[in-house]
């Protein structure tokens, strides 16, 4: 998946060490990158200790959202695949205590969402 893949919606895998680069500071000491997808201007950033989330605002994406969530706050996932009508894909991600889901991402295909769920999933199982 390359650069057209996320103009259309499409996560792509970004490079760790570009990731490292712009999240240095959020890291805690000894805290790794598993495994990064980059949306459009967005990231997604499993590590061995939580997940990150990445939102760039505005025209310049100069100001930017860091959600963090600690894994053992994720109570359930869920993947609705693309249908014939409806051409996104959806992952929702619920937290400890929580009616609706805390975190929505759409993706262009079921590809991207399945591999997203497969990284949930094993980093969930810990």
């Amino acid at each position: 998946m390359g650069f057209l893949s996320g103009i259309i919606g499409n996560a792509s895998t970004a490079d760790k060490e570009e990731v490292r680069k712009d999240i240095d500071k959020l890291l805690a000491d000894n805290e790794e990158i598993d495994v990064a997808f980059k949306l459009i201007r967005d990231l997604i950033v499993f590590t061995d200790k939580r997940l990150i989330l990445i939102d760039k605002q505005g025209v310049t994406g100069k100001k930017t959202e860091y959600h963090s969530i600690p894994y053992h706050s994720i109570s359930h996932f869920s993947v609705e695949t693309a249908g014939h009508f409806d051409l996104d894909a959806e992952l929702k991600i619920w937290i400890s205590g929580a009616q609706m889901p805390a975190i929505q991402k759409q993706f262009k295909n079921d590809d991207s969402v399945y591999t997203m769920q497969k990284v949930l999933a094993a980093v969930c199982s810990r």
